[in-house]
């Protein structure tokens, strides 16, 4: 992936993960668009900076996802990286009848927002020299919590979606899987600050060190998520999601 010149849209863009990376691809040398539901936490990640742009997007909203798309392309021709990031992460129990619209929405958001962007703009980054797709998945994807467990499996899949979307096009477009451990995020309530967790600087500061190696590699995987990424190739699957959700379970009593 080419580090600079680029135009950028980071979807979730205005807190955690999104707006991070938005900040540090604009210092090295992007232009960037930051889009999600909230203006006014996008207008703050924007603020004093010329080549960053706000636009508000729903994510869950398949008309808006259009309109958005036909918004960008007009008003930022250039566009040739797509950062598929938003995402919402809810607690579930799966042992009694409940109500499913926490399950549906994270399935609409995580994964049917993610298609139904990369399907309207798919064309124009197939046009655009150096051209990138980037999903960002989680660790969960590899080893599931059983307290999120819609959560998990949206990330599974967005990440078979990324496998599927690197061979289609190839030489066209370069899909790269963004692939997060738990890190100190607004991602959940209290996440910013859970023991344990890494801390967001740290992150993305490995983040972008591996975004600039050449030729990038198709899975960008901080140190800390090799336990969950490998666990399954290791043959110690069964072990790490014992460990993981034990862990994660002491981490959110510590903060009860």
């Amino acid at each position: 992936m080419r580090i600079a010149g680029n135009t950028i849209l980071i979807t979730g863009g205005g807190s955690g993960i999104g707006a991070a990376l938005a900040r540090r691809f604009h210092d090295l040398g992007n232009t960037v668009v930051v889009a999600g539901r909230r203006m006014a936490a996008l207008e703050q990640v924007t603020a004093g900076h010329p080549r960053m742009h706000a636009i508000p997007l729903d994510i869950e909203d398949a008309d808006s996802i259009a309109g958005f798309a036909k918004r960008i392309i007009a008003e930022h021709p250039e566009l040739n990286v797509l950062i598929n990031n938003a995402g919402i992460m809810r607690s579930e129990g799966l042992d009694r009848s409940r109500d499913l619209a926490d399950a549906e929405a994270t399935v609409v958001t995580n994964l049917l927002g993610p298609i139904r962007l990369t399907d309207a703009l798919v064309e124009q980054l197939i046009a655009r020299p150096d051209a990138a797709l980037i999903n960002v998945s989680s660790g969960l994807a590899f080893v599931p919590l059983t307290l999120a467990p819609t959560y998990s499996a949206t990330k599974a899949a967005i990440h078979s979606y990324t496998v599927s979307l690197r061979e289609v096009l190839r030489g066209k477009v370069e899909v790269i899987e963004l692939v997060p451990p738990a890190v100190q995020t607004e991602l959940t309530p209290g996440q910013a600050t859970r023991q344990g967790y890494l801390p967001l600087n740290d992150f993305i500061d490995e983040v972008m060190a591996l975004f600039q190696r050449q030729p990038t590699p198709r899975e960008i995987l901080v140190q800390r998520v090799a336990f969950q990424r490998n666990a399954e190739a290791e043959h110690r699957f069964d072990e790490a999601l014992t460990t993981l959700n034990a862990m994660a379970r002491k981490a959110l009593e510590a903060q009860a």
